[in-house]
């Protein structure tokens, strides 16, 4: 079974090329820069130029797939192409993909994106979910998420590490942050599944947690006191609408959107313990193991480094 995966050098994309790889799919990767991706290609995937807001350069792309694998999303850069990249080119995608032949088609959106279709990004993937679900004639799966373990070590972490400060608003939710690498199994598993059949489904990880409970978890691994830096959420309402009413500074605006839905979101955690049983998953990641490892790593490293600058000095 061939596998093309869109979006393959992202957190999530990389996860799944990783696995699939293992699992011995045979992997395609849609790329535009064969140098940035040249990684994949060392782990055994085979590269494909094809760009998803050019339609001509997608069949050649999808020939011989048999399940497509769609992780990609919208770079900071590139918010002021966004309906272009989120929602024509998606479409194109898939309407190439029924002509291909495609027996499986694979796309992620966010949770309680029909909540927020007043942010681009979530607007533009629900309406991607509704037009699998309305008007497409493939066996689609979409999953949707909220937040990968993979983005909390640049959110905090890194921060931490470096001394710098913290963000946190003065309204917190708890959130049911999953690992990428769990994602990537479901997906996978899901492939030859029945019960993921033209379905929606909400991933989850297995505890739900606050920012400052994140921080403390960090502080525990690292060593280090975080510096925190508390705004108003009214403070951040306000700046939004400000950067939202000129056109250099909407990139602006939908960053700070997204920190309004993490701040104001009904509902951003949950269960999966279900799908992670349908799909035969026992090793489930868990945020303090994944932190442990991380900071055990990272600080490691430094140790070696002021060693060899100590031996260097000696020398």
């Amino acid at each position: 079974m061939n596998i093309l995966v869109v979006g393959a050098t992202g957190t999530l994309g990389r996860q799944i090329v990783f696995i699939a790889i293992d699992k011995g799919y045979k992997v395609k990767c849609l790329v535009r820069d064969f140098t940035k991706a040249s990684f994949l290609k060392e782990w055994g995937a085979e590269l494909v130029y094809a760009d998803l807001t050019k339609k001509d350069t997608l069949p050649q792309a999808l020939k011989g797939v048999s399940v497509v694998i769609d992780a990609s999303t919208t770079r900071i850069n590139e918010f002021y192409n966004m309906e272009k990249i989120e929602k024509d080119a998606k479409i194109a995608l898939i309407k190439a993909s029924e002509v291909a032949g495609v027996k499986k088609f694979i796309f992620f959106s966010v949770i309680n994106a029909k909540q927020y279709t007043d942010l681009p990004l979530l607007k533009f993937k629900y309406e991607i979910e509704q037009y699998l679900e309305t008007y497409s004639e493939l066996n689609y799966t979409i999953f949707c998420l909220v937040g990968f373990f993979q983005g909390i070590i640049n959110q905090y972490a890194i921060p931490i590490l470096e001394n710098q400060p913290i963000i946190i608003t003065s309204r917190e939710n708890f959130i049911s942050y999953i690992d990428a690498r769990d994602v990537a199994k479901i997906c996978l598993a899901s492939i030859n599944l029945p019960i993921f059949r033209k379905k929606n489904f909400n991933l989850w990880g297995p505890k739900s947690w606050t920012a400052e409970e994140i921080i403390e978890l960090c502080y525990r691994f690292s060593g280090q006191k975080a510096k925190t830096l508390y705004i108003p959420f009214s403070l951040i309402k306000a700046f939004r609408y400000i950067t939202s009413l000129f056109e250099w500074t909407w990139n602006i605006s939908n960053m700070l959107a997204f920190i309004e839905i993490f701040i104001f979101a009904n509902q951003l955690t949950g269960n999966s313990d279900y799908l992670y049983k349908i799909c035969n998953i026992s090793d489930i990641s868990n945020l303090d193991k994944y932190l442990k490892e991380y900071f055990d790593k990272v600080l490691r490293k430094i140790q070696e480094l002021n060693y060899d600058k100590l031996r260097l000095k000696k020398k």
